[in-house]
């Protein structure tokens, strides 16, 4: 059951080396994820519907018109021609739709200020390369936050809707119980006795 419920996740791997793509894929595929890889923070942003949506200046859909499923994690190398991957990592945290998506940087160089920086700005990890399956395995509570921040939302409106229907029906049954015991008053019970004679 446990694969079962990982080939849900969907991960966006983002690395212009296609030796480091491949063992990330590799990787993330042996632990029943889903996976698709791009070259270049540019293919990322594509991917997600962020490059058209900020060249026309509008606000990016969630999932892109050619992409079937939503992302649940992004993955991506620091050092890369053109964006690197803390611009990536910027690029998503200031958009309104994508903010939420967890993303984790990989480098090759150990370089404290690199990793709190990425930290501070939103990454959810940093890892050294080459990544191993036992990183892989740190992706998973990353997946569930992100994950339940989209749910939290739904659950908060569907809790929302319950406590109105909750309030409806106690307002209805509290209108019923007053109209029975308005039937049942005294004054009420009296009127109809007093036309009757003892026998």
């Amino acid at each position: 059951m446990g694969m079962a419920t990982e080939a849900q996740f969907h991960v966006l791997a983002v690395d212009d080396s296609i030796i480091d793509r491949k063992l990330i894929e590799k990787l993330l595929r042996t632990s029943s994820y889903q996976v698709t890889a791009v070259d270049s923070g540019s293919k990322a942003l594509e991917f997600l519907g962020l490059l058209e949506a900020e060249q026309r200046n509008l606000s990016p859909p969630c999932v892109s018109p050619g992409q079937e499923m939503e992302v649940n994690l992004i993955i991506t190398d620091y050092c890369m021609p053109g964006m690197t991957g803390y611009d990536l990592l910027r690029k998503i945290k200031e958009s309104t739709s994508l903010k939420d998506i967890p993303v984790v940087i990989m480098s090759s160089e150990n370089i404290p200020s690199r990793i709190n920086r990425c930290l501070e700005e939103g990454a959810e990890d940093f890892f050294l390369k080459p990544v191993q399956l036992s990183d892989v395995n740190k992706l998973r509570p990353h997946l569930m936050k992100g994950k339940a921040k989209g749910e939290e939302e739904e659950v908060d409106e569907e809790v929302e809707e319950q406590e109105e229907e909750e309030e409806e029906e106690e307002e209805f049954s509290s209108n019923k119980r007053k109209n029975v015991e308005e039937s049942f008053s005294p004054d009420r019970t009296r009127a109809r006795f007093n036309g009757l004679d003892m026998v």
